[in-house]
């Protein structure tokens, strides 16, 4: 049994952050016991254009979504880690803490196209949640075969009806 602490990562540009996060945050923190969940947030996702918030604002909007939430902490820490790729972030906090990984059903079906996917889950716990529309198509993807699911823990989830890409879109198109 780990001594270190055993936290959950949940990654991503948070553009905009919503109750979503905080549903799978804890989620994950009842699930698996965590100590705490951290909101991991990065300048600009390697796999996506642009983001709609300027990274002060969805810092700032994270914080003030989770400030009742004890045990969820939001941090920025790609200027220490000289860095925006997720092993870099896992690796440094692994030093310390046993590492759980969040993403959803959507993300492991590309989880390949990730920078160093493979030393990603030989270093942590990969924790995928249940995305409509998108469970039998990451079940079936191109990691799970040579994985064996020894690295990853699927959790049965319901399915949570807000995403940030929703969001966007009501902002720039209104609720049409």
């Amino acid at each position: 049994m780990s001594l270190k602490n055993k936290i959950g990562v949940l990654g991503g540009t948070f553009d905009p952050p919503h109750i979503g996060h905080l549903k799978i945050s804890n989620i994950c923190l009842k699930k698996l016991k965590l100590k705490k969940v951290l909101w991991a947030i990065t300048k600009k996702s390697p796999l996506k254009k642009s983001s709609f918030f300027s990274l002060k604002q969805r810092i700032k909007m994270s914080k003030d979504l989770t400030k009742k939430e004890k045990k969820i902490k939001v941090f920025f820490i790609e200027k220490r880690l000289n860095s925006n790729k997720t092993i870099n972030l896992v690796r440094y906090l692994k030093k310390r803490h046993d590492v759980h990984f969040i993403i959803g059903s959507d993300n492991l079906v590309n989880f390949h196209k990730w920078h160093k996917f493979q030393d990603i889950l030989k270093t942590c716990k990969l924790v995928v949640l249940s995305r409509k529309g998108f469970d039998k198509k990451a079940k079936k993807s191109v990691i799970m075969n040579p994985l064996k699911n020894k690295k990853i823990i699927f959790i049965k989830n319901k399915h949570i009806n807000v995403s940030s890409t929703s969001i966007r879109k009501h902002l720039l198109h209104g609720s049409n």
